[in-house]
Protein backbone atom coordinates (compact mmCIF):
# COMPACT_ATOMS: atom_id res chain seq x y z
CA UNK A 1 0.00 0.00 0.00
CA UNK A 2 1.12 3.26 -1.16
CA UNK A 3 1.62 6.58 1.45
CA UNK A 4 3.54 9.53 0.70
CA UNK A 5 6.94 9.05 2.17
CA UNK A 6 6.64 12.06 5.03
CA UNK A 7 3.26 10.23 6.65
CA UNK A 8 5.57 7.41 7.65
CA UNK A 9 6.56 7.07 11.20
CA UNK A 10 9.85 7.86 12.19
CA UNK A 11 10.63 4.02 12.75
CA UNK A 12 10.01 2.74 9.33
CA UNK A 13 12.32 0.39 7.77
CA UNK A 14 14.32 2.02 5.36
CA UNK A 15 16.49 0.86 2.26
CA UNK A 16 18.64 3.52 0.27
CA UNK A 17 19.69 2.48 -3.49
CA UNK A 18 22.26 4.74 -4.63
CA UNK A 19 22.73 5.16 -8.71
CA UNK A 20 26.41 5.04 -9.79
CA UNK A 21 25.16 8.07 -12.32
CA UNK A 22 21.95 11.12 -12.02
CA UNK A 23 18.65 9.47 -13.68
CA UNK A 24 17.67 11.72 -16.81
CA UNK A 25 14.43 13.98 -15.97
CA UNK A 26 12.22 11.27 -18.34
CA UNK A 27 14.00 8.49 -16.85
CA UNK A 28 12.88 9.69 -13.00
CA UNK A 29 9.37 9.72 -14.55
CA UNK A 30 9.58 6.25 -15.21
CA UNK A 31 11.37 4.90 -12.21
CA UNK A 32 8.54 6.72 -10.27
CA UNK A 33 5.64 5.21 -11.71
CA UNK A 34 7.44 1.87 -11.80
CA UNK A 35 8.04 2.20 -7.98
CA UNK A 36 4.38 3.44 -7.50
CA UNK A 37 3.07 0.07 -9.30
CA UNK A 38 5.55 -1.75 -6.83
CA UNK A 39 5.15 -0.79 -3.91
CA UNK A 40 1.21 -0.92 -4.72
CA UNK A 41 1.67 -4.38 -4.70
CA UNK A 42 4.32 -5.12 -2.35
CA UNK A 43 2.94 -7.63 0.53
CA UNK A 44 4.26 -10.41 3.03
CA UNK A 45 2.23 -13.28 2.66
CA UNK A 46 -0.35 -11.43 1.35
CA UNK A 47 -0.74 -8.72 4.20
CA UNK A 48 -0.34 -5.35 2.38
CA UNK A 49 3.00 -3.41 3.11
CA UNK A 50 2.50 0.42 4.21
CA UNK A 51 5.85 1.78 2.41
CA UNK A 52 6.47 4.83 0.72
CA UNK A 53 9.34 6.22 -1.39
CA UNK A 54 11.57 8.96 -2.84
CA UNK A 55 14.30 9.88 -4.90
CA UNK A 56 16.70 12.57 -4.11
CA UNK A 57 19.45 14.44 -6.04
CA UNK A 58 18.28 12.28 -9.04
CA UNK A 59 20.41 9.27 -8.40
CA UNK A 60 19.25 7.65 -5.06
CA UNK A 61 16.17 5.87 -4.40
CA UNK A 62 14.99 5.32 -0.78
CA UNK A 63 11.85 2.68 0.20
CA UNK A 64 10.70 3.04 3.53
CA UNK A 65 8.41 0.77 5.08
CA UNK A 66 6.23 0.70 8.14
CA UNK A 67 7.14 -1.93 10.39
CA UNK A 68 4.78 -1.43 12.46
CA UNK A 69 2.13 -2.52 10.51
CA UNK A 70 3.74 -5.97 9.09
CA UNK A 71 6.97 -6.50 8.80
CA UNK A 72 9.37 -7.25 5.76
CA UNK A 73 9.56 -11.50 5.23
CA UNK A 74 12.54 -12.92 3.49
CA UNK A 75 9.58 -13.09 0.53
CA UNK A 76 8.96 -9.41 0.55
CA UNK A 77 12.65 -8.40 0.34
CA UNK A 78 13.58 -10.55 -2.05
CA UNK A 79 10.71 -9.26 -3.90
CA UNK A 80 12.02 -5.50 -3.34
CA UNK A 81 15.74 -6.51 -4.47
CA UNK A 82 14.85 -8.04 -7.87
CA UNK A 83 12.22 -5.03 -8.74
CA UNK A 84 15.84 -2.93 -7.67
CA UNK A 85 17.87 -5.33 -10.32
CA UNK A 86 14.97 -4.69 -12.68
CA UNK A 87 15.38 -1.06 -12.55
CA UNK A 88 19.21 -1.81 -13.10
CA UNK A 89 18.58 -3.82 -16.33
CA UNK A 90 16.44 -1.28 -17.45
CA UNK A 91 18.15 1.51 -17.43
CA UNK A 92 22.21 0.33 -17.61
CA UNK A 93 22.56 1.85 -13.85
CA UNK A 94 23.97 0.05 -11.05
CA UNK A 95 21.76 0.48 -7.09
CA UNK A 96 23.24 -2.41 -5.66
CA UNK A 97 26.85 -1.91 -5.69
CA UNK A 98 27.80 -1.20 -1.34
CA UNK A 99 31.27 -0.81 -2.39
CA UNK A 100 30.94 2.71 -3.92
CA UNK A 101 30.80 6.55 -1.84
CA UNK A 102 28.77 9.03 -2.78
CA UNK A 103 29.48 12.52 -1.34
CA UNK A 104 28.83 16.35 -2.29
CA UNK A 105 31.46 18.02 -4.04
CA UNK A 106 29.86 21.53 -4.04
CA UNK A 107 26.26 21.30 -5.67
CA UNK A 108 27.32 18.22 -7.44
CA UNK A 109 26.88 14.49 -6.09
CA UNK A 110 30.28 12.69 -6.78
CA UNK A 111 30.22 8.72 -6.98
CA UNK A 112 33.34 6.97 -6.21
CA UNK A 113 34.82 3.42 -5.98
CA UNK A 114 35.80 2.71 -2.06
CA UNK A 115 39.28 2.17 -2.98
CA UNK A 116 39.48 5.83 -5.07
CA UNK A 117 38.09 7.42 -2.24
CA UNK A 118 40.39 5.93 0.07
CA UNK A 119 43.14 7.29 -2.08
CA UNK A 120 41.61 10.48 -2.47
CA UNK A 121 41.23 10.79 1.39
CA UNK A 122 45.37 10.11 1.80
CA UNK A 123 45.98 12.57 -0.95
CA UNK A 124 43.48 14.93 1.41
CA UNK A 125 41.54 15.30 -1.60
CA UNK A 126 38.76 15.03 0.62
CA UNK A 127 38.66 16.09 4.24
CA UNK A 128 36.12 15.52 7.73
CA UNK A 129 34.17 18.31 6.73
CA UNK A 130 33.12 16.69 3.19
CA UNK A 131 29.38 15.71 3.36
CA UNK A 132 28.76 11.94 2.51
CA UNK A 133 25.68 9.87 2.13
CA UNK A 134 25.61 7.24 4.69
CA UNK A 135 23.45 4.46 3.28
CA UNK A 136 23.91 2.47 6.21
CA UNK A 137 20.99 3.97 8.18
CA UNK A 138 18.15 1.62 9.38
CA UNK A 139 14.94 3.26 9.65
CA UNK A 140 13.51 7.12 8.65
CA UNK A 141 14.92 9.18 11.83
CA UNK A 142 18.44 7.79 10.99
CA UNK A 143 18.00 8.72 7.64
CA UNK A 144 16.69 12.37 8.24
CA UNK A 145 19.16 12.87 10.82
CA UNK A 146 22.30 10.87 9.86
CA UNK A 147 22.29 10.45 5.72
CA UNK A 148 24.13 13.09 4.65
CA UNK A 149 27.02 14.10 7.54
CA UNK A 150 30.84 14.90 7.66
CA UNK A 151 32.71 12.40 7.04
CA UNK A 152 33.98 12.97 10.77
CA UNK A 153 30.48 11.97 11.48
CA UNK A 154 30.26 8.12 9.62
CA UNK A 155 32.26 5.25 9.12
CA UNK A 156 34.13 6.46 6.28
CA UNK A 157 36.20 8.61 9.20
CA UNK A 158 38.67 5.84 9.26
CA UNK A 159 40.08 6.82 6.03
CA UNK A 160 40.85 10.28 6.91
CA UNK A 161 44.03 10.83 9.00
Amino acid sequence: MLVDFKTLPETSRVWIYQANRSFTDSELDEVSTKLKVFIESWTAHGSDLQSGYEIRYKRFIVIALNQNLNIATGCSIDASVHFIQQLEKDYQVDLMDKMNVSYKQGAFIAYKSLIDFKKMAKQRAISKNTIVFNNLVANKAEYLENWEVPVSESWHSRFIS
